[in-house]
């Protein structure tokens, strides 16, 4: 009979001893065990060997233990699953998210498309309101100067009434005096003859009372006259306080009217970077138009050292309605406007890209997409350029350049003169390009600008 070697616990399990692990009372892990037995009895997991065989103990506790922690782990592996699995559900296929995010795209486009068609009917009220105002402004200077002639003619007038009153004052007075003379020789006369004479004498005196007679009543009516030009006079002076108040009336509106379109064209050109008073000069040096029905007072206002108030300030305003029309002019000569009318939206901004500086703004669209010239000019460049693909160079006013690019088909030639809006081309995807786009450039003095200030400057006119 072989006997086998005693069996010998594998871990440490002896009874010896107060604390079971980490410092806890065997009384209560004995305890623990006891409870736990009723459910998970003590099992012995045997290990045997050519020369022993052990085994291993695996208590309650210890197995409480392992199939918490197993439990735990495949609860876990549940909760995972099944949110992978939920997030699946939800966000579907990667064609339907790509779906979803271009109907998101296509909803911004199309609100931005509208917000783009409300600013535009905005721009086109605000042009409105600008010409009603030149028009009411050119009505306005009308009325002042038919005010001016008319006071004017009123002045004179009163200077003509004036001096018939003063010659008629004159008149009596001379007719005062030839009658005391005649009463002094009559009574010489009467005394020099006596008795003989008192028939001359009261035939004289009737020649002499019906002469004083008519001379009273002329005097009378001179009188009338004079008090009738009087209230004339005073009548004309309070037409004319009225009128020159009509008339400050009119300046101060007008003068509002000049400061009101002034300022946002101002803001507008230091908005973009631009001099206004280096603008008005150049555009003087290329614009000299004279005349018109401002010239005379304009000309009175400068060259006559006793002009009026009233003609100085008319003066002031003519400089302003001519620093107005040269700010227009201007602005039709600068590119402020959109280079699109039709729905798109921004893919690249101006500054550095990939280490390198790009020098414009992209603009992505519809294939064929109608382009258009952002300001007068000159076609200084239309065809193929390497990495512009076709371009379209406009040659501007005041140093001013703007390139259009990657173009599918050019509608316009080099030496053609644009306006601003005509359609010179079609977006497209030519040159180094990575989908359809326009790629739009503006240059002052041949160095690349940001647009983006142009257009937001621009934003305030159009």
């Amino acid at each position: 009979m072989i006997a086998l070697p005693r069996p010998r616990l594998l871990s440490p399990s002896s009874d010896e001893g107060n604390e079971g692990p980490r410092g806890v009372p065997r009384r209560i892990l004995h305890r623990v065990n006891t409870a736990l037995a009723r459910h998970l009895p003590e099992q012995r997991l045997f290990l045997r060997s050519d020369t022993e065989t052990r085994f291993i103990r695996l208590r309650p506790l210890t197995q409480a233990l392992v199939l918490s922690s197993g439990g735990l782990v495949l609860a876990w592996t549940i909760i995972a699953t099944a949110i992978l699995l939920m997030d699946s559900i939800g966000s579907g296929t990667a064609r339907d998210q790509a779906a979803r995010k271009q109907l998101v795209y296509e909803t911004r486009l199309d609100t931005i498309a509208h917000e783009r068609d409300a600013r535009a009917e905005e721009a086109l009220a605000a042009q409105e309101r600008f010409a009603v105002a030149l028009q009411q402004v050119s009505t306005m200077q009308s009325a002042l100067l038919d005010s001016e002639e008319r006071r004017r003619e009123l002045e004179t007038g009163i200077d003509v009434i004036q001096a018939t009153l003063r010659r008629t004052m004159g008149e009596r007075d001379a007719a005062r005096t030839e009658a005391r003379v005649a009463s002094a020789a009559l009574a010489g006369e009467v005394e020099a003859t006596g008795l003989a004479r008192t028939g001359d004498l009261v035939a004289t005196l009737d020649i002499l009372s019906h002469t004083l007679g008519e001379t009273a009543a002329e005097r009378d009516a001179k009188i009338a006259e004079a008090e009738t030009s009087r209230a004339e006079t005073e009548a004309i002076a309070y037409e004319k306080r009225l009128m020159e108040e009509r008339n400050d009336e009119i300046f101060n509106a007008l003068e509002d009217a000049i400061t009101v379109s002034m300022n946002p064209l101002d803001k507008v050109f230091k908005s973009a970077g631009l001099n206004p008073d280096d603008l008005i000069s150049q555009v003087q040096r290329g614009y000299s138009g004279q005349g018109g029905p401002w010239t005379p007072v304009s000309m009175s206002a400068k060259n006559d050292p006793t002009a009026s108030i009233e003609e100085a300030r008319a003066a002031r305003l003519l400089e302003g309605f001519d620093r107005l029309n040269i700010y227009r002019i201007a602005a039709e000569r600068v590119p402020l406007a959109m280079p699109l009318k039709s729905a798109f939206r921004f893919t690249s901004p101006f500054g550095t890209r990939w280490g390198r500086l790009h020098a414009g703004i992209d603009l992505a669209g519809a294939y064929g997409s109608p382009i258009y010239a952002t300001a007068d000019g000159v076609v200084i460049h239309a065809g193929w350029m390497s990495g512009y693909g076709r371009l379209v160079t406009i040659k501007h006013q005041f140093g001013i350049e703007t390139r259009y690019g990657h173009m599918a088909q050019i509608r316009v030639k080099v030496g053609d003169r644009v306006s601003r809006g005509d359609r010179i081309g079609d977006m497209g995807n030519s040159g180094r390009s990575t989908g359809t786009h326009l790629h739009y450039e503006v240059r002052t003095g041949g160095t690349p600008v940001n647009p983006m200030t142009f257009i937001k400057a621009g934003r305030d006119v159009f």
